[in-house]
């Protein structure tokens, strides 16, 4: 579909332009009114942002609170098994992930971000209270278990009361989370000084407000769950919430609220139709200078040069007679006639998806780490000190977070600096070569947690333990803390490979894709949830009946836990040796390659070959 021209919601003239770009296959070549609309926006700035990071703030401890501890939740409160309970965490933290595409394109071509994101704020606290309705209402959960082996499992109706919750829960997490961050980016100015040092300062709250909810929910609300009660737990992210879409609303009159202006998608569909149907076309010979190029003027996205990757697109761009041109020179139907620079765009996403594919089995080491840590802590020496104060299992994924939140520091302030003198890049490595580096820590992460797993079971059978664990089995008197470096090391390979992912797609995405380019980095999270549930489905129901036992029973002590975490580890290897390849052959957006000098060479060729088409 064509993308509808630049909007706010306080502007109401028809003829107002985004510039054009080769993606989005629609514009024009005066953008005047475009820069007339930004004149009229009044950019608040920071004057809002007490209400989108209070907002932010409310609502990701709200969202982590309740997410947090709903493993434990699921398997305590639900009677649900071990290897259940983690299939339906990572199937449905893969379905939130998913969502965000969805969400992503329902707000690009439809909603707008502000509409996308006041559905999502409601669906968050409605699922957040459907969640905390199964542990206030008797009816709604099992019977407790207590200390009793065998369980009543829930019924039906429980079960679906519960899926009602976490569906709602996918709806507004998952428009919240490529939303949100935009959102507060369209508040300032993008083309002042003051506008870009805002962005920039904006960005650092998101990440540290999302930091701080994550360790606020993974100590105080999760202790108050374990510890104190279940429903009180519960109502505080529900709580949280409710005051999340109050901040939310009250700054109503005061947001830039910028319109649906259409899918991009559409211009890729029409770059590999057009390709499809001029299959039967010989190439051409200089084709940086013979393929149709119509670029108007202020173009929106960054101007690319030819490379010699995936040619048999760029039949799509090669000139027939029956292509006919506009009186501007756009071409009259775009699905059989694109530009080489729409060319060039859809082959830097074509080239970006390997790496992504790589990335998306690397979050299987941070899916896994998320949820069997938590077990190996529930029959470990979880005592703090001689109080008797026992740490939450839950809680020992802080230490995740804040292995991450340490080593940014260390990154930016140490590691850059330091690489700047011997590489001479600014950012001290190149974003491939940062993501490649936090692959390598999450292999060695897997390969200590086996080394951690099998001490604990050891020292379990050859030791006296610490007492029984109900429904799972003896308390294993290895200190829990042995699980903070397994956790610290997958701490520093999210510092390394989430943050050098998003820079990656964000500069290689084509400019008016980025919140597409956002959305599949939460897209190859969802695969890796979804390949950590079929992984522990599969192993569970293939050793079940092993002479060797249960790689993934419920008591660990007699389960090989351990050995699943080598598996992982030889797996994670392959994809780290699959990514090095990869990264080998990636060509960067806008890198020169061994045409540009002729393209250089050829561009007043280039321009009197545009005018006689146009004519």
């Amino acid at each position: 579909m064509e993308r509808k021209p630049f909007e706010v919601e306080t502007t109401k003239t028809d003829e107002d332009q985004k510039p054009y770009s080769a993606v989005d296959g629609g514009g024009s070549d005066s953008v005047d009114s475009f820069d007339e609309d930004q004149k009229k926006l009044v950019y608040r700035g920071w004057k809002v942002m007490p209400f989108i990071i209070g907002n932010e703030t409310f609502e990701k401890i709200g969202i982590i609170g309740t997410l947090s501890n709903l493993l434990v939740y699921l398997t305590q409160v639900f009677n649900l098994k071990k290897y259940t309970a983690a299939t339906i965490i990572n199937a449905f933290s893969g379905t939130i992930n998913f969502g965000t595409f969805l969400a992503a394109f329902l707000c690009d071509t439809y909603f707008g971000r502000y509409k996308t994101l006041s559905v999502a704020v409601i669906a968050c606290f409605l699922g957040s209270l459907a969640i905390l309705l199964t542990a206030a209402v008797p009816g709604l959960h099992p019977t407790p278990c207590g200390t009793k082996s065998s369980c009543e499992g829930p019924g039906a109706g429980q079960i679906l009361f519960l899926m009602l919750g976490l569906a709602l829960l996918v709806v507004g997490a998952g428009g919240i989370r490529p939303c949100n961050l935009a959102f507060g980016a369209d508040q300032f100015n993008p083309k002042s000084e003051s506008g870009k040092k805002g962005i920039n300062s904006f960005f650092n709250w998101y990440f540290f407000t999302f930091t701080f909810a994550q360790i606020i929910s993974l100590t105080l609300v999760v202790y108050i769950q374990s510890n104190v009660s279940w429903t009180i737990g519960l109502s505080i992210p529900v709580g949280l919430m409710f005051l999340a879409c109050v901040i939310f609303f009250a700054g109503h009159k005061l947001y830039v609220k910028v319109k649906a202006s259409g899918s991009p998608l559409a211009g890729i569909a029409r770059v590999i139709a057009a390709a499809i149907s001029k299959r039967g076309l010989k190439p051409v010979k200089q084709p940086w200078v013979d393929l149709y190029n119509h670029i108007p003027r202020n173009y929106a996205n960054l101007t690319l040069k030819y490379t010699d990757q995936f040619r048999f697109l760029d039949k799509a761009a090669i000139m027939t007679p029956e292509d006919k041109l506009n009186s501007d020179g756009t071409a009259s139907d775009p699905w059989k006639l694109c530009t080489m620079q729409q060319v060039e765009e859809v082959k830097c996403i074509i080239r970006v998806i390997p790496i992504w594919f790589a990335c998306a089995i690397y979050y299987l080491a941070i899916s896994i780490q998320m949820t069997y840590p938590v077990f190996q802590a529930q029959q470990s020496d979880r005592r703090l000190g001689t109080g008797g104060f026992k740490i939450p299992a839950a809680t020992y994924v802080v230490f995740l977070m804040t292995g991450m939140t340490v080593f940014i520091i260390i990154y930016d302030r140490v590691l850059v600096p330091s690489l700047k003198r011997v590489t001479g890049l600014d950012t001290g490595i190149t974003l491939l070569q940062r993501i490649g580096a936090g692959i390598f820590f999450a292999v060695l992460s897997l390969l200590v947690s086996g080394f951690i797993e099998e001490r604990r079971r050891s020292i379990a059978l050859a030791k006296q333990t610490l007492g029984m664990e109900p429904r799972t089995g003896e308390i294993s008197s290895m200190s829990a803390m042995w699980l903070i470096p397994q956790l610290v090391l997958a701490g520093i390979a999210e510092a390394f490979t989430a943050i050098g992912q998003m820079e990656f797609y964000y500069k290689q995405f084509p400019e008016n894709m980025r919140s597409f380019a956002g959305s599949i980095f939460y897209v190859g999270a969802g695969v890796s949830s979804y390949l950590a549930s079929f992984l522990i489905s599969t192993v569970h129901r293939t050793t079940e009946h092993s002479p060797s036992g249960n790689w993934l029973a419920e008591d660990l002590n007699k389960a090989k836990l351990d050995y699943f975490y080598f598996m992982l580890t030889g797996l994670m290897f392959v994809n780290m040796v699959y990514f090095l390849i990869m990264a080998k052959f990636y060509r960067y957006k806008g890198s020169d390659d061994k045409v540009i000098s002729a393209i250089e060479t050829s561009e007043d060729e280039t321009k009197q070959k545009q005018a006689k088409n146009s004519v």
